[in-house]
């Protein structure tokens, strides 16, 4: 098989793409022969060793892929070789095959391509799992949302819309504006010219929203804090401000680890307010949850609700390049990657 390995803690420029001997599946597993696999910020800050939960370089990450069942494994009935299926990946992902349980692969439906296919399982589950089961929005709430134009900022976007009266704040570079309008962004932020927090509280005459979902952390976290309403909720799902260029800046990281708020459960309740934490990857246990909410997601693509956006997508010989265009900010929705 090729696979697109990490070699170092290195940024984009230490992959490689590689040959290695096919995988074969455990008894419980199938084998997908990959069509798309998808680009994540884990994925991208893994290459920088700044996420603590990817192997040791060397190494292939990637959470996510869609293709194709060629072999099942003992004990498996289906989906059947043949089947058009997407999967979740504990790593792996970034090869063109891949063994993974099968409880963790369900089925395309009609008419989804491989490339949005790859594009569903950790943005769309991350998005649905943050607004429905940590967060609860309801109608006529206010939420602040990070990172608006990114894979996961789209898929939050278009949940968004199934909450009646939902209004919705984004921050995102100017040149993304129409994109998040289109999507159903009532309040686009370009934080490169503006303090969001600041806009937030004039549009808002002060109140503040009641969820603020934060892909960034350090000091956006404590900003986000002040934010809230009474009741309000913050949910961190990332820590991009980590990652700044091509490589690691040690000072950066520094400086953003001292900006997290040190918070008791004294001053929550003082505040009444509430922080809550996802990763996906931390709920590799939770089958029967993530399956749940994974084909909630799926139905509301067949009910035409939702459809993933595809950015750019990247042959694995060009995964730097797929990795550079998210460093640098450039991505509105997906980037994927195919063999």
């Amino acid at each position: 098989m090729r696979a697109i390995w990490i070699t170092k803690s290195g940024g984009p420029k230490a992959l490689q793409v590689r040959e290695a001997a096919d995988p074969q599946p455990e008894p419980g597993e199938v084998r997908v022969r990959v069509a798309a696999a998808g680009l994540c910020f884990a994925d991208v800050m893994a290459t920088q060793g700044l996420y603590p939960d990817a192997p040791k370089p060397p190494c292939v990450v990637g959470y996510e892929v869609a293709g194709v069942v060629d072999a099942l494994g003992q004990g498996v009935a289906g989906p059947a070789v043949g089947s058009r299926v997407l999967a979740l990946t504990h790593f792996g992902g970034h090869a063109d095959l891949v063994c993974v349980a099968a409880q963790r692969v369900l089925e395309i439906p009609t008419g989804m391509s491989f490339e949005q296919a790859a594009a569903v399982p950790v943005n769309y589950l991350t998005a649905y799992h943050m607004l429905f089961r940590v967060a609860n929005v309801r109608p006529g709430e206010r939420l602040l949302l990070h990172m608006a134009a990114g894979g996961i900022g789209i898929a939050v976007l278009q949940l968004s819309r199934t909450v009646e009266g939902l209004t919705v704040f984004g921050t995102a570079s100017a040149a993304k504006h129409d994109v998040l309008r289109n999507e159903g962004c009532a309040h686009p932020i370009d934080y490169h010219t503006a303090d969001y927090a600041a806009e937030v509280r004039r549009v808002t005459g002060g109140m503040g929203v009641d969820v603020v979902l934060d892909p960034l952390g350090g000091r956006d976290w404590r900003k986000g804090l002040k934010l809230l309403r009474p009741g309000g909720r913050l949910v961190a799902f990332g820590f991009a401000n980590l990652a700044s260029g091509q490589r690691r800046h040690p000072f950066r990281i520094a400086t953003q680890l001292l900006g997290v708020p040190r918070i008791t459960p004294l001053q929550l309740m003082d505040h009444n307010r509430a922080i809550s934490g996802v990763n996906i990857g931390h709920l590799w246990g939770e089958v029967a949850m993530l399956r749940d909410e994974l084909k909630a997601v799926l139905a509301l693509w067949e009910a035409d609700t939702v459809k993933p956006r595809i950015d750019a997508v990247y042959p694995f010989a060009e995964a730097a390049a797929a990795q550079r265009r998210i460093l640098n900010r450039q991505n509105v929705g997906k980037v994927v990657l195919t063999p």
